[in-house]
């Protein structure tokens, strides 16, 4: 029972580091991808994702320019209808198709430490910082 008490009392703690999505906080935000999992970043070029209205979503994806349409439900996040542009970039298409990959897959996301992660599932695909 004892530890019981203490693995409940541990899961409080680090549930309490984690902020749950509001959508009226992503609302007209700014975020730099700082990690891809699988990936070594790019040095000469950077991804973001910056939310509007709506959570209407855009960025750069290394290379090409992307949009879409976020939707925050029953603490789900999708990331739908995700259009981009077509230029064909050597040096990054690796990590272009890779993070085109992620934002497609994504299934929630949560708040770190004003870190904004991207998850498959239980793993954390995406992690972006804020830029504003």
């Amino acid at each position: 029972m004892r530890r019981i008490i203490i693995l409940g009392i541990i899961i409080c703690l680090f549930s309490s580091c984690l902020e749950k999505i509001d959508p009226k906080s992503l609302t007209n935000t700014n975020w730099q991808l700082t990690e891809l999992t699988g990936k070594t970043l790019p040095v000469n070029a950077m991804a973001t994702l910056n939310f509007a209205e709506d959570l209407k979503f855009s960025g750069k994806s290394f290379c090409n320019n992307y949009g879409g349409q976020a939707v925050i439900e029953n603490k789900k996040v999708s990331l739908k209808n995700v259009f981009g542009t077509k230029m064909f970039c050597q040096e990054t298409a690796s990590e272009e198709n890779a993070f085109l990959s992620a934002l497609n897959e994504t299934t929630s996301a949560k708040m770190v430490d004003g870190k904004l992660h991207l998850l498959k599932g239980e793993e954390t695909i995406l992690i972006f910082t804020k830029v504003n």
